[in-house]
């Protein structure tokens, strides 16, 4: 997501596009408000929805490049779309997909207005389904604050919205973490992994900010971490916001990357309310 704006700017060095951006949906549409496609004479960048939608934009847009077409001497216009028979989409809904001719000097503002707000995510863990995780994460909404204690763990050429952190003790990065930040849970070692959901509970109970905790292992596992931490003096209510284990239901396999598609699944719902959900 991030790498394909920055491939937007920097090719607006090479010529103009026309940037069409979806200012308004309403009812069944393709794509939400917000979601945006860089045309250029030879290429398109981003995506509306697909489709005849799709392929109509792109010719006007090419149109107003070329200097043809009802818009070729206007900047920025708009279009009503009813997604009907005669689009091949029968989706019923109704959108107004915005046309702003864009160059090299305005890639500034664009990179301010098109940047994704990122959902905060903190990632205990450098091994095999952490890294799985991470790569997993790449297109998606999310900026990664992945931390372990052990040193040399991360592995180079990291995207620029994972920052990596060495802690030691790895609990110690618990109270700094973004507010709002999901938190997945898979370090080296069990006693580790433990004293990091004793920190993450200890935070929530002071600031009710951390809308997930999540915890890789079994059954068997949570049930004696369960009883650990009753000891620490955790109630019921505090430890059913821990999710043990993680991931989708359903979906089988112990490959670290079977995992990273179904627990990066079970993170994109909690996008769905990401602060009121906290307290559950």
């Amino acid at each position: 997501m991030a790498d394909e704006l920055g491939d937007f700017l920097q090719r607006l060095n090479t010529g103009p596009a026309v940037l069409v951006t979806v200012s308004q949906a309403r009812g069944s549409v393709p794509r939400e408000e917000g979601a945006w496609m860089a045309v250029f004479a030879d290429a398109a960048l981003g995506s509306i929805g697909g489709g005849h939608l799709e392929w109509n934009a792109c010719r006007l847009a090419r149109e107003h490049l070329a200097g043809a077409g009802p818009d070729a001497a206007v900047r920025t216009w708009a279009l009503p779309i009813t997604l009907g028979p005669s689009l091949g989409q029968c989706c019923g809904g109704r959108l107004v997909l915005r046309f702003e001719r864009v160059g090299a000097a305005d890639a500034q503002a664009l990179a301010g207005r098109l940047r994704p707000a990122l959902a905060p995510l903190a990632l205990f863990g450098g091994g095999h389904v952490g890294q799985a995780i991470v790569r997993a994460l790449a297109p998606l909404p999310f900026a990664v604050h992945w931390i372990d204690s052990r040193d040399d763990i991360f592995p180079a050429g990291l995207p620029a919205h994972v920052r990596t952190e060495h802690s030691e003790p790895v609990q110690g990065a618990v109270p700094a973490l973004a507010s709002g930040s999901r938190v997945l849970i898979m370090s080296f070692s069990h006693a580790e992994d433990l004293d990091i959901v004793a920190a993450c509970l200890w935070r929530q109970r002071e600031r009710l900010d951390l809308p997930f905790i999540g915890l890789i292992g079994s059954q068997t596992k949570w049930a004696s971490f369960r009883r650990r931490l009753r000891e620490r003096g955790f109630s019921e209510a505090e430890l059913d916001h821990v999710t043990c284990p993680i991931g989708l239901p359903g979906i089988a396999g112990k490959q670290p990357g079977v995992i990273a598609a179904s627990v990066v699944a079970q993170l994109l719902l909690t996008l769905r309310d990401p602060i009121a959900d906290a307290g559950r």
